[in-house]
């Protein structure tokens, strides 16, 4: 008697075990032999890829399943995201939009969360659906995540996106045009900072036909640009332009503005080319801050730092006013908000004690508008200790740090009267 086919589950099943063993076993084996990935076949190495990425998948899942429990139990999920983002060493934007993902997974499209659950969608996949049912009802995201259930496993990214834009406009058509106001009302320019002096300055959600007029303009300038001697690409011309339209209106000189630069005496004068700091954006590379810091609208300030540990001790006083407070030495020493990760520049922060207040600037602390809130609720613990390092312990008892970044390397100490030398 021939012997019936498995039903497709079972087989489904034993499939996953199957994978999961080979993965376990390279698990096991890649530390202790890297070079097994030389002796493996193409197709085994591309399976293992493949596997990898399943499991992977399975874990995100369980992940979110995780962090929408926490969301049922928190009533701020701003909150919940600083928290999150402290624990998962993340962005409280990203920490945030993942939260937002493991809500609408969990109550508004199981069938999307079930093809994570099974291996078939990773996060990134399926956020693209999260993100465009975001502005539909219950009812109406629950549609198009049956009518997706089937078509979403093989897709990339970009074919996710767009067949959930059309689920979404086939299943409520009336409220299309309500889901267009509601993404231009979030409309918004955002400033990414990238490494070496480089940044991506954007424009979020603005009206295509405004968008494409703008750009239009932008171009038109630039191909006017291009003559015989412009070295300079259309593209290099066209970033130029814009940047250009935005500073003067005019596409001319720029207007003046202030950021904090820190560079030390040596790399300001050329005698090294140690890399400088831009607040909020991070390390630049000299040459680059010597451009900055020589330009005719520059003003320049003395910094003193401690040569042991490079922490700021005073402040020149010859600038745009006569002298200097509390406030604006904590936004120099600090240069960024204080709370571990967060990026955002001190010069847009505010600047107050942290504990009992004081004028005193070692516990007067840089934070910005969402983090200051923060330090204000009674379940999150902010402390300062001697060295200026801040420690923040979260409502779980996660433990974060973050110290006064210093404007150099740290001087060895010296050595004591007869003290021994390693290696003489």
């Amino acid at each position: 008697m021939s012997k019936s086919p498995a039903p497709a589950d079972h087989a489904d099943q034993t499939n996953t075990t199957t994978e999961t063993a080979d993965l376990a076993f390279l698990l096991r084996t890649m530390h202790a032999n890297l070079d097994l990935f030389d002796r493996l076949q193409a197709d085994q190495l591309m399976a293992a890829v493949k596997d990898a990425n399943r499991q992977i998948a399975r874990l995100q899942a369980l992940q979110l399943h995780c962090m929408a429990g926490m969301r049922r139990r928190r009533s701020d999920p701003q909150e919940l995201a600083c928290e999150f983002a402290l624990a998962l060493h993340i962005t409280d934007t990203r920490a945030g939009a993942m939260i937002a993902a493991a809500e609408a997974l969990s109550q508004r499209l199981p069938r999307t969360f079930r093809l994570m659950d099974q291996g078939q969608f990773d996060i990134y996949r399926a956020m693209k659906v999260t993100e465009g049912t975001s502005q539909l009802s219950n009812h109406h995201a629950r549609m198009v995540d049956y009518l997706l259930e089937h078509r979403l496993a093989d897709k990339n990214p970009t074919q996710v996106r767009k067949a959930t834009a059309y689920a979404a406009t086939k299943i409520d058509p009336a409220g299309a045009m309500n889901r267009l106001a509601q993404r231009r009302a979030e409309r918004r320019v955002i400033l990414h900072h990238q490494s070496e002096g480089i940044s991506r300055f954007s424009v979020d959600n603005a009206s295509t036909d405004k968008a494409t007029a703008a750009y239009l303009r932008v171009d038109k300038i630039a191909r006017s640009l291009k003559t015989g001697e412009e070295k300079r690409t259309l593209d290099q011309l066209r970033a130029d332009v814009a940047i250009d339209l935005l500073l003067s209106g005019k596409g001319g000189v720029p207007e003046q503005t202030e950021v904090y630069l820190y560079a030390d005496l040596q790399t300001y004068l050329g005698l090294n080319d140690n890399p400088a700091e831009l607040a909020g954006h991070g390390h630049i590379p000299a040459e680059l801050a010597r451009h900055i810091a020589t330009g005719p609208d520059t003003i320049v300030r003395r910094v003193i730092t401690d040569p042991l540990t490079g922490q700021v001790i005073e402040v020149g006083k010859f600038r745009y006013r006569p002298s200097i407070d509390v406030d604006e030495f904590v936004r120099i020493r600090d240069r960024e908000c204080r709370q571990p990760g967060c990026p955002r520049p001190a010069q847009n922060c505010v600047t107050e004690p942290t504990g009992p207040a004081s004028a005193d600037p070692d516990s007067t602390l840089s934070y910005c508008l969402r983090h200051r809130r923060l330090k204000n609720r009674a379940d999150w613990t902010y402390e300062v200790m001697q060295d200026g390092k801040l420690i923040v312990t979260t409502p779980t008892g996660e433990k974060a740090e973050s110290s006064p970044p210093p404007l150099h390397d740290p001087l060895p100490e010296p050595e004591q009267p007869g003290e021994e030398r390693l290696g003489a």
